[in-house]
């Protein structure tokens, strides 16, 4: 362009590239909200959650991101996902919007960071995967579905980041195996979940995506209702697992605890000024003296019934029955006297243990067997439980609890005590628990704790090897099983044919 030429003017290269950048963050906006219509169309129970969600476009980075109140994306990168297809936009979308709605952002606490970025992908592609909306609708590939099959043949029921992550550190995968997963699944950026902020706005995030969740389990089985066929079940289920309310274990099994006086200092009612003032004033004549007794809350009496059924774990039992007892071992929990019956049934009555003290208690974990593996029947139980308190063997029961899958026939009298059925959130079924009964459903970290986790060279190594016993039966390993890990150590960028994807002891 040639300087004094008429009809033309030299344009700002500044103010140009400006006016570029603005008009891709218009069409950027556009195509978001192009997608956030499609999704409302098609999944109207996300209405409020979706509209939760604004936009900022951030030209430093690659790739997308949320925080919770905003969707941080990279222009340039997104027009290149639309150019695609704008399907890829739509499961971009809604990837982000259910981190936000299953609280993934403010859910790692001390679990190792990548694995927990992994878990938390694979748990919402499973769901979007599971949706069967032509507007999010790509046919999952090989890997997806071989690590889908492998979760649930590990017993995930429901796949929740929390289960998913369990599984991954108890796989004892290679660094190779985990780089591949997250290639797989990684969809957007996790670099804002835990980035530095006023706890007043973070509890404000927590408290809108708990009511936009828990909007959303409403909607969801309102709409299952009209047309069951309709119903997103696996969605469904993932935000009933969320909603569930979370137990304190420990501070819940010390509402069976009675008032009593026990032998010990009372520091609360003792005044040590008077004590001293006697001291200094009369020699070794104080005006007022520590009681020697205290009313405390302590758990005195109580029974334990284990379902011993074919259908529970024999693992799972012992674990609960040492996680319950472990309370109550402690000196601020029970008295020094108690009388807790621990009692075995399946569709009968198969074994009663008094526990009297803490040494009692240990020589039973130590000779610990289970019997029984036959029907379920809770009949019997409350029966037995009724003899021993007009036997007086029980004089101040406060409670049973009753640890077991729900499968079974529950009794129709509500008893004159507290009963609470214990679940494991991976294999339980409570439609038919009567209404006078609580409920309490336990996770598997409740019980097992977090597995460790530690990297060594080149591999990523799971803590004790007992935490596997948890998930299957001794003798169900698969005659073919280590056969095909071999295989997968020797080739892990392979994929795994459905019909010999590594067992790792489960039955298929």
């Amino acid at each position: 362009m040639r300087p004094g030429r008429k009809g033309t003017r030299m344009i700002d290269p500044t103010r140009q590239r400006q006016l570029e950048e603005l008009d891709q963050v218009e069409l950027c906006v556009r195509i978001l909200n192009c997608s956030r219509s499609e999704l409302y169309l098609n999944m109207r129970y996300l209405d409020v959650a979706l509209s939760s969600l604004g936009f900022q476009a951030d030209w430093g980075r690659r790739g997308a991101a949320c925080n919770g109140f905003l969707i941080y994306y990279g222009p340039d990168f997104l027009l290149e996902q639309y150019r695609k297809g704008r399907v890829l936009v739509n499961r971009l979308y809604l990837h982000m919007l259910f981190h936000c709605l299953f609280g993934h952002m403010d859910g790692r606490g001390k679990r190792d960071k990548r694995l927990w970025d992994l878990a938390c992908d694979i748990a919402m592609e499973s769901v979007i995967d599971g949706l069967y909306q032509k507007c999010v609708r790509i046919p999952p590939s090989m890997l997806r579905r071989e690590t889908y099959l492998r979760l649930k043949n590990r017993g995930l029921s429901v796949f929740t980041a929390e289960g998913i992550y369990r599984e991954l550190v108890l796989m004892e995968l290679k660094e190779k195996q985990i780089d591949r997963l997250i290639q797989e699944f990684r969809v957007d950026d996790h670099d804002l979940w835990e980035q530095e902020m006023p706890k007043s706005r973070m509890v404000r995030r927590q408290n809108q995506w708990k009511e936009n969740r828990e909007q959303l389990q409403t909607a969801l089985e309102t709409d299952g209702q009209k047309d069951p066929g309709e119903s997103d079940r696996d969605l469904l289920e993932q935000v009933q697992a969320e909603n569930r309310e979370r137990y304190d274990y420990r501070a819940f099994l010390r509402k069976f605890s009675v008032l009593r006086e026990e032998m010990q200092t009372d520091p609360d009612s003792f005044d040590p000024i008077f004590y001293t003032l006697g001291l200094s004033m009369y020699g070794n004549l104080p005006l007022i003296e520590p009681l020697e007794t205290k009313e405390v809350r302590r758990i005195e009496e109580f029974a334990i019934v284990l379902d011993t059924s074919m259908s529970c774990s024999g693992s799972l039992i012992r674990r609960f029955l040492e996680e319950t007892c472990s309370v109550l071992s402690a000196s601020e929990s029970y008295f020094r006297k108690v009388n807790i019956h621990i009692i075995q049934c399946d569709e009968k009555i198969r074994s009663d243990t008094a526990i009297h003290n803490e040494e009692e208690f240990q020589a039973y974990m130590k000779n610990f067997t289970i019997s029984g593996f036959g029907g379920t029947d809770f009949r019997p139980a409350f029966q037995y439980v009724e003899e021993l308190r007009t036997r007086g063997e029980f004089s101040r029961l406060r409670g049973l609890i009753y640890f077991t899958d729900g499968r079974g026939v529950y009794p129709v009298k509500k008893p004159p005590y507290d009963t609470v059925f214990v679940f494991l959130e991976d294999n339980y079924t409570d439609i038919s628990v009567p209404g006078w009964a609580m409920k309490v459903i336990l996770s598997a970290e409740d019980l097992m704790g977090e597995p460790h986790i530690s990297y060594g060279p080149g591999e990523t190594s799971a803590g004790p090897a007992s935490g596997t016993e948890l998930l299957s039966e001794p003798g169900a390993a698969h005659p073919d099983g280590a056969r095909q890990n071999r295989r997968m150590e020797e080739n892990p960028d392979a994929d795994w044919p459905e019909e010999e994807i590594p067992r790792d002891g489960m039955q298929w």
